[in-house]
């Protein structure tokens, strides 16, 4: 235990991380999770219809990106934490309870694109020019998030004497046991660490600034603005990983989330290195009938060159009475 003259400069933590209101248990994890949501979408869509987009798309979007993500996010935090779950002493059934923390970002983002991509197909836009848009709003979401493990006394590194260093208190419930997620502080400090929540945090914020800056200054597109936010995203998720101490798995001796932010870094470099360059024009931001259907309103804002417009066939010169046969896209 750390002295008390010896934490008066630190960052506490917070009392407690869940309040009741009568029955409903009202948790900061799942509360700032939903707020990131919102400004995601929200703000998301507001950089689509920037870009020349419709109005609401990533809200439609959302509703099969969000449930796949937070799937896949659960899914990776298991797949990677297995033996807290399944092994001697867990408790299979918590692998369910997602409400108690616990999403990999690797995860969310992998089913999160399957489920953009789905739909996407079905409103006919392109899933890589969505991606650039919500890119930024995406990673403020992530900031918003990393808010609720400060709650949860999560996500924080090894034991220091830094004066930013958290307090990690500890919590009992109401029957006076040990629970440190849902119980309420004792006033103990049971130890001093690096508060890697926040450290992640604010490279985050200070990657959103980039990638908007960035996005206004070259005007990438194409996917190349989600790629850099991915490969963003990992150099300082890879730094992170480095200060802390928390039970995950390792593979030689090492934290399996620095493999993976190596492995993702160097695959979203490539993505942005190799990827055509430019950005979208607002017909190429629609595929299929949707953009035949954009073409038809917009006739003043062709495609580019390299871009094939639907087929229209002309008549045959040598046939003039057989007239002209139309060729929709039945993409």
């Amino acid at each position: 235990m750390t002295p008390t003259a010896d934490i008066l400069a630190y960052i506490p933590s917070p009392p407690q991380g869940v309040w009741s209101i009568g029955p409903v248990p009202l948790r900061a994890y799942a509360f700032f999770i939903i707020v990131g949501i919102v400004v995601a979408i929200v703000w998301g869509d507001r950089r689509w219809v920037a870009r020349g987009g419709e109005k609401g798309t990533v809200l439609d979007v959302a509703i099969w990106a969000v449930p796949f993500g937070l799937i896949g996010g659960r899914l990776y935090h298991v797949a990677t934490d297995w033996t807290t779950y399944f092994g001697e002493g867990g408790h299979p059934a918590d692998a369910l309870k997602i409400w108690q923390g616990g999403l990999g970002i690797w995860g969310a983002v992998l089913l999160g694109g399957v489920g953009a991509w789905i739909g996407c197909r079905r409103l006919g836009v392109s899933v890589a020019a969505l991606g650039d848009a919500i890119a930024p709003a995406i990673l403020l979401a992530q900031a918003i998030g990393r808010i609720g493990n400060y709650f949860n006394q999560e996500l924080y590194g090894r034991e220091t004497t830094v004066p930013w260093g958290l307090e990690i208190y500890e919590r009992v419930n109401s029957a006076g046991r040990v629970d440190m997620l849902n119980g309420t502080s004792t006033g103990v400090v049971e130890r001093v660490v690096h508060p890697t929540f926040l450290y992640e945090l604010v490279w985050n914020l200070l990657i959103v600034v980039l990638l908007v800056w960035v996005d206004r200054r070259f005007r990438i597109g194409h996917g190349r603005l989600f790629a850099l936010y991915v490969a963003g995203y990992c150099v300082g998720r890879f730094v992170v990983e480095l200060l802390r101490d928390d039970h995950a798995t390792h593979i030689a001796g090492i934290r399996i989330n620095v493999f993976t932010s190596v492995i993702v870094f160097v695959c979203a470099v490539a993505y942005f290195l190799l990827a055509k360059k430019g950005r979208e024009t607002p017909a190429e931001l629609r595929i299929g009938k949707a953009r035949e259907t954009y073409l038809a309103e917009h006739p003043a804002d062709p495609l580019p060159a390299d871009v094939a417009e639907p087929a229209v066939a002309t008549p045959d010169p040598g046939t003039p009475n057989k007239g002209t046969t139309e060729q929709g896209d039945n993409t």
